[in-house]
């Protein structure tokens, strides 16, 4: 049998927090009719502005065929627009229509009640040094490999909207 000391590590640690977090929203969200990547698409968009499809791929850990079927499904319903690149003409950016805000309404509700539950009973300090030490675990392993946006190294409105909509 394999041996790992799973208790003691951190990666265990975080990924079963994160788990429960991305379980308990897709219910919240398939209550609403919304998919989880949905979901991510517009949060992605929400935090870092529009991107390209192959941007928001990498992002989201998914193969490029497999996202296109989400936006899709987002651009048949009229809450994202793909537009071509001015620069590179291969390239489609994903923007969101103001068609969505109804049902980005109901998400960031859903988001809401998701970190009210995950956070329940927790001190709001030891809330901030969870925060704190998970920054420093991601810049940690991000290294020099790419830049991180946080709400500290964002815009104010970009920082303001990502904490309050993160969940």
């Amino acid at each position: 049998m394999l041996q790992y000391d799973y208790e003691q590590s951190i990666g265990y640690w975080i990924m079963g927090a994160s788990q429960e977090i991305q379980r308990a929203l897709n219910e919240e969200l398939a209550a609403q009719g919304i998919t989880y990547r949905q979901w991510e698409v517009l949060a992605l968009t929400s935090v870092k502005g529009e991107q390209s499809q192959s941007e928001l791929a990498e992002q989201m850990r998914l193969e490029a065929p497999t996202l296109v079927g989400v936006l899709d499904r987002m651009e048949r319903d009229g809450w994202i627009v793909r537009v071509t690149d001015p620069k590179d003409r291969r390239r489609k950016i994903i923007r969101p229509t103001e068609q969505v805000a109804p049902a980005w309404s109901r998400m960031i509700e859903c988001a809401r009640r998701i970190r009210a539950r995950a956070t329940e009973g927790i001190d709001p300090e030891d809330l901030e040094t969870v925060r704190r030490c998970l920054l420093k675990v991601r810049d940690n392993l991000a290294g020099s490999r790419r830049p991180v946006i946080t709400p500290n190294n964002s815009s104010p409105e970009v920082a303001a909207k990502a904490a309050d909509d993160a969940s």
